[in-house]
């Protein structure tokens, strides 16, 4: 397949200093909501990048479970590839890519677990098979065959078929707090526009436009 063939030109919108939000957040809102009601598939689907203590990269997606002011929140198994590089190195990026409105954001900063109380309450909201399912995953871990997952599940599952599980401490959710934010917007002939927020030392953001 000759991959230098495939192209696209990108010409629904634009992306202008004069149209957006001075907040990021405010602004992004914006963009997923318009995401949402375009009828996009997991709208809240991103990319999570992290890094291993020696700078090994890795990236996967995870869905945005949370948004507030303090940042973006997913959840996870503490314990997983992801959960051990950002004990070691909190510092992560997220990316969201809306192909059908030619659209990306990237979001950069720092990351921390967000109260137990708010992992609880998020646990306890999922229905139950998921719930199950964080009890029965040793994420990451080497699974020497699924008919173990598979066992390990259907013996929770009849454990808990009155009683639904307590969050397992080894899981539960963090919060990535933006120092960056970038919103991308597709443009005729790869012109595209960028606008990036990069937060000041006053905690407000300061707004530029970038090369494409």
């Amino acid at each position: 397949m000759d991959f230098t063939a495939i192209r696209q030109d990108y010409q629904r919108q634009s992306l202008d200093e004069s149209s957006i939000d001075p907040d990021p957040l405010v602004q992004f809102r914006m963009w997923l909501r318009q995401a949402v009601e375009a009828g996009l598939r997991e709208p809240n689907a991103m990319t999570l990048a992290t890094a291993s203590p020696d700078g090994d990269p890795s990236a996967r997606i995870v869905l945005l479970k949370g948004l507030d002011s303090d940042g973006f929140v997913f959840y996870t198994n503490y314990e997983s590839r992801k959960g051990r590089d950002l004990t070691a190195n909190p510092r992560a990026e997220l990316v969201f890519y809306w192909n059908e409105l030619e659209r990306q954001v990237r979001i950069h900063g720092q990351t921390a677990k967000v109260a137990p109380a708010e992992s609880d309450a998020y646990f306890q909201s999922r229905p139950l098979a998921a719930q199950i399912g964080a009890c029965a995953s040793t994420q990451s871990a080497r699974l020497p065959h699924r008919a173990v997952l598979e066992a390990r599940t259907a013996q929770l599952s009849e454990q808990y078929r009155d009683t639904p599980p307590s969050r397992p401490p080894y899981w539960g959710g963090y919060r990535l707090r933006p120092q960056f934010i970038e919103f991308w917007q597709g443009r005729p002939s790869r012109l595209h526009d960028r606008i990036l927020y990069t937060m000041t030392g006053s905690g407000g953001w300061f707004i530029s436009r970038l090369y494409p």
